[in-house]
């Protein structure tokens, strides 16, 4: 199976122009674009950043765009209103922040990162005007949906800022095709207009004749947008979104969703996709499909060691193991969002019953004086059943954090110092 084949079989080709599968029967240098809209990228951008990676291993030679120039500007696809324009110096940290994560995830397949500042930021408005305004029809233009869909509103439609976002985007097609030999671009389907308008755009300046294969946009089967949760994104900066928080993310993938993103993001074969597949629908109670997909996206984004940590703080907390053998980052992690208290020290760290008062794991003393004898309080996953226990330093993981847990994922955490 060649590469446009298996693009075809993992469901990523959406859009494509007619000579596509002939272009990438060979070795051809392709690009994607990234804009850096922010200080990392998200699980959205995987889509097109993966495919460079399998790419890169069939032999082609990807370049991944970030957009310092462009960033500047705000692409108006997909928008209602205006963004908001960020500094020059603001821009400069989110390119090296994406560049960074870029080369983070491809590892040891090589994908060049290029900055379409260095190129963009030499021309005057002059050069801008004369050597590339002039290939464009403001009538060609208007068509595209981004700005139709803009047109006429009542606060303030499009800027001509944005609207001259496609000659940027275009001209970096036609830019990396007469300097790297770039005959390809691949994409999100929302940027087919931009994407083909540079491809005809070459062909007008250079005659060139480029391809252009766009990615589906991945949206949940409840027609959610792909990498939001709860309105937030998944972002791929650890500090932003940690290890453990991405793995939740995929291992809670809905039944319908699940073979699609195995086929999307991760290097596992046909095969054994289709072996999950069959286990979805066999034994779905047991979530094989997720457990591998979760597995897999957090060692792509993170590491092996990451994916590691966080099955073992999940099988730990879920499982009820020994959670002094799990990494006490990854606990942290996986504890964040539980309700927490603090003391100066262990002295100051009241008798269980009070504890669990305290904490709010239990609404009252006089109910942790009922649950605790009828075994329904956790220390660190051992079971409390003396009212009069009073915590001690042993049980503080680490020395920093205790777990309290009544049930089987009710918790809460309990802190040392800051």
């Amino acid at each position: 199976m060649n590469i446009y084949e298996e693009l075809k079989a993992r469901k990523l080709i959406f859009q494509e122009t007619e000579g596509a599968a002939e272009a990438l029967a060979k070795p051809t240098v392709m690009y994607a674009g990234f804009d850096p809209t922010g200080p990392s990228l998200h699980v959205g951008h995987l889509l097109p950043l993966l495919s460079l990676i399998r790419l890169a291993k069939a032999g082609h030679k990807p370049i991944a765009l970030v957009g310092g120039a462009t960033g500047l500007i705000g692409d108006p696809s997909g928008r209602k209103s205006e963004r908001v324009l960020n500094t020059e110096e603001t821009v400069r940290g989110y390119v090296e922040s994406i560049r960074g994560q870029i080369e983070r995830i491809a590892g040891d397949y090589e994908i060049k990162v290029l900055n379409n500042y260095d190129w963009f930021g030499k021309v005057s408005a002059i050069e801008f005007l004369r050597d590339i305004g002039k290939y464009f029809s403001v009538t060609a233009m208007m068509a595209k949906d981004s700005v139709k869909s803009r047109i006429g509103r009542e606060d303030g439609g499009i800027s001509y800022t944005e609207f001259s976002y496609q000659l940027l985007q275009s001209s970096d097609f036609y830019y990396l095709s007469e300097n790297y030999d770039c005959a390809m671009q691949v994409g999100g389907a929302d940027q087919w207009g931009n994407m083909t308008g540079g491809m005809e755009f070459t062909r007008r300046r250079s005659g060139k004749q480029l391809n252009v294969i766009t990615f589906p946009l991945v949206t949940t089967a409840a027609g959610v947008k792909f990498g939001k949760s709860e309105g937030n994104a998944v972002w791929l900066d650890p500090e932003m979104t940690s290890p453990y928080a991405l793995y939740q993310y995929f291992v809670n993938s809905d039944d319908r969703d699940v073979i699609r993103y195995l086929l999307n993001f991760t290097f596992l074969t046909l095969d054994e996709i289709a072996e999950l597949a069959n286990k979805v629908e066999t034994a779905p109670e047991r979530r094989e499909a997720q457990q591998a997909l979760a597995y897999a996206m957090t060692e792509i984004v993170h590491s092996k060691a990451d994916a590691d940590n966080v099955v073992a703080a999940s099988k730990a907390l879920f499982g009820g193991s020994d959670l002094r053998e799990v990494d006490l980052k990854t606990l942290l992690q996986a504890v964040e969002s539980a309700p927490a208290i603090s003391y100066g020290s262990v002295d100051d760290v009241p008798g269980i019953m009070t504890l669990c008062a305290e904490s709010k794991l239990l609404a009252s003393k006089s109910e942790a004086r009922r649950q605790i004898p009828a075994g329904g309080v956790y220390i660190n996953n051992e079971r409390v059943s003396d009212i009069d226990y009073q915590p001690s330093a042993k049980d503080f993981i680490g020395g920093k954090i205790m777990l309290l847990r009544r049930g089987k994922k009710s918790y809460a955490v309990v802190r040392i110092g800051d």
